[in-house]
């Protein structure tokens, strides 16, 4: 029985490249395997007729002599499935298909050449951590060799395909009953290899570059949460998909605010006369100023709670509020008068301190009893 078009087997064109040709085969192999189908001899017909293809055509010199000859110039070269050769169906290797159905799950196949994940440290500024905003990233990366056009071999040359594996990639260790799949030491799992490698990418096909990504960041952010861009890390080899790129946030010290969650801290200092008598101070918000009321009386470490005027959780959630904290602060640089009016004050204090100062008497108190407990 005439044999049919290698190029119409695995349904590519004649100008179809490595990648195109490996791809068409994994398809048709994972759909007619043995496992599969067994006891198919139709689709184990199939299985083999697409190997044979895909054997002749991902080598450069059986592919350019089954382009002049057809047939007649690889008979008995593509893997011996007709008898002869290089040992049948019995030695042909699944670790292709295998690697292609259960790699994503076991950690080989196509996720091995998949590129790695980046990272990008970003600060950004309370106020945009809060509100949300958008800015652009300038990050290094790998991008297909101009030179060689990423196959990594030398402008007029092409890389081989690898004769330990037979471009797939992978190799087979037999381990008494056990028959292992591991990445093939020759090539390290590209199925190629490079004789003459590109002067510009050193054979690895890529060359460095920068490019700009454009990154929204959502609102309500905080330190350490990330932001991923599918796609966008580093190339995976010999056409393999990009990793990921994590965008990590770091937010700014900002001079005014303390973050906790979703609550914003700040100190508001009072003077003593403020603190004494009550009155409003203007107090600082992401929304603009707000007047708080300070009752007469206020102490040191009081806090204020203005809700709803903190920051809305980026995971969801109520907003949280702006807690301000009383610092009520001692005066310096007096002039001789104010000393005498706060001498006054003082003096006038002494008949009745624990009504005017209630903290200061217990600790006193305190005091006091901590001698007599220990006999002094």
């Amino acid at each position: 029985m005439s044999k049919r078009d290698y190029y119409e087997v695995l349904g590519v064109g004649k100008n179809a490249s490595d990648t195109e040709i490996k791809k068409a085969y994994r398809k048709l192999a994972q759909k007619y395997h043995p496992d599969r189908n067994p006891d198919d001899e139709e689709a184990l017909e199939k299985f083999r007729e697409a190997k044979e293809a895909a054997e002749v055509l991902s080598d450069s010199q059986k592919r350019a002599a089954y382009d002049q000859f057809g047939h007649a110039g690889v008979d008995g070269s593509a893997g011996g499935f007709g008898g002869g050769g290089g040992g049948g169906f019995g030695g042909a290797d699944f670790s292709d298909i295998f690697g292609d159905m259960f790699g994503d799950i076991f950690g080989g196949g196509r996720r091995r050449g998949r590129g790695a994940d980046l990272r990008y440290n970003l600060e950004i500024s309370l106020e945009d951590a809060v509100q949300g905003t958008e800015t652009e990233i300038r990050i290094p990366t790998l991008v297909e060799c101009e030179s060689c056009n990423g196959s990594g071999a030398k402008p007029g040359s092409t890389p081989k395909t690898c004769g330990t594996c037979r471009g797939i990639g992978q190799v087979r260790m037999q381990q008494g009953f056990f028959s292992i799949q591991q990445t093939c030491p020759t090539c390290q799992g590209s199925g190629q290899q490079i004789d003459d490698p590109c002067g510009q990418c050193r054979g690895s096909g890529r060359t460095e570059e920068e490019k700009t990504l454009s990154v929204k960041v959502p609102a309500g952010v905080d330190t350490g949460d990330r932001i991923r861009l599918s796609g966008e890390g580093e190339p995976g080899e010999s056409g393999a998909p990009a990793g990921d790129l994590y965008v990590e946030v770091r937010v700014k010290p900002h001079p005014i605010f303390e973050r906790d969650g979703a609550n914003l801290i700040c100190d508001v200092p009072l003077d003593i006369a403020t603190a004494a008598l009550g009155g409003e101070v203007d107090v600082p918000t992401l929304d603009g100023r707000v007047k708080l009321k300070i009752p007469a009386g206020t102490q040191s470490e009081r806090v204020f709670r203005l809700r709803g005027k903190g920051v809305k959780p980026v995971r969801g959630g109520a907003k949280g509020d702006v807690l301000c904290r009383a610092r009520v602060e001692t005066p310096v640089n007096l002039t001789n008068r104010q000393k005498e009016i706060l001498e006054e004050l003082q003096a006038s204090f002494e008949d009745d301190t624990r009504k005017h100062s209630p903290r200061q008497n217990s600790w006193l108190d305190g005091v006091k009893k901590f001698f007599e407990d220990i006999g002094l």
